[in-house]
């Protein structure tokens, strides 16, 4: 009996944030182990249904990292990161173009299907979703010290979301699952990171919540301990200390870029811990780190 209480209790702390974000528009970021482990991969899928059955709609951006590496190193290319940046040449173009819109994006789609949801598969490219450019990365010469251009290839920046498709999906009741390929002016084919097609996608959308699942606990202090709730200029400060640093850097800018752009609040979590989602959105404590302006 204790343990059926205890169940109604869990429910009762839900409600009222079932109450506050039905009928928002939460866009998660899934990627990491999330995306591999079996019983992860099943939760996940689970919930995002619920969410949408309690009338929360959910918008998917997935990664793929690991994936496409597998594939690089099949094919005999080593795979190399700038900055947590994928460089992309042609050939790893193709390749993350197969992977990410033909074979996670369909499992991604395949899960939700089978968890009792309707979900549609998408990559930057349909309805001219995400308008992109070639991505310019520049770093200081140890050298002379003066600032060089690094030339990482078909790698892209977002420069706008055409959010209609999303929005016709949104109201026929479907889950979109976006694969982060974009499109440039002549047609051209850009590889961008998830987390941040993640942030400008929330800043159009205008979401209430954007979530990055991540490999991380959250974001940690100096002393590697998580730290709950932070604020752009807090999560500046750490950036210019180093605390934040690697494969974090493009999760802060997507942070960044979707809450200026108008999403309410950014929560990294851990997608290691089953239903991290639920645990994050309908309890008091959460398990991760969120950030506001």
């Amino acid at each position: 009996m204790e343990k059926l209480i205890e169940k109604a209790k869990i429910l009762i702390e839900a409600m009222p944030y079932i109450q506050t974000f039905r009928g928002k528009t939460f866009v998660i970021k899934y990627g990491g182990n999330a995306m591999i482990d079996e019983n992860l991969k099943q939760g996940f899928a689970q919930d995002v249904v619920l969410l949408r059955f309690i009338g929360i709609n959910p918008v998917i951006v997935h990664g793929g990292g690991p994936q496409i590496g597998r594939i690089m190193e099949r094919m005999g290319k080593k795979p190399a990161f700038v900055s947590g940046q994928r460089v992309t040449d042609e050939e790893t173009m193709d390749i993350v173009e197969m992977v990410l819109g033909g074979k996670v994006n369909k499992e991604i789609v395949n899960l939700i299907s089978r968890a009792g949801g309707r979900a549609v598969g998408l990559t930057g490219k349909d309805g001219g979703l995400i308008q992109a450019k070639k991505l310019k990365m520049t770093r200081k010469s140890e050298e002379t010290g003066e600032t060089e251009i690094i030339d990482i290839g078909l790698v892209g920046e977002v420069t706008e979301i055409r959010p209609g498709a999303l929005e016709a999906l949104d109201a026929g009741g479907f889950v979109p699952v976006i694969a982060p390929v974009g499109v440039g002016a002549h047609g051209e084919t850009y590889n961008i990171n998830a987390d941040l097609v993640a942030g400008a996608i929330a800043g159009a959308l205008k979401a209430e919540k954007l979530i990055l699942l991540t490999d991380q606990v959250g974001i940690l202090d100096k002393d590697q301990n998580l730290i709950p709730s932070l604020n752009k200029k807090k999560v500046e400060g750490m950036l210019k200390a180093g605390t934040v640093s690697g494969g974090m850097l493009p999760k802060t800018k997507s942070c960044f870029d979707a809450l200026e752009a108008g999403c309410t609040k950014v929560h990294i979590i851990d997608g290691r811990v089953p239903h991290a989602l639920l645990l994050e959105i309908f309890t008091i404590s959460g398990i991760g780190t969120e950030i506001t302006l």
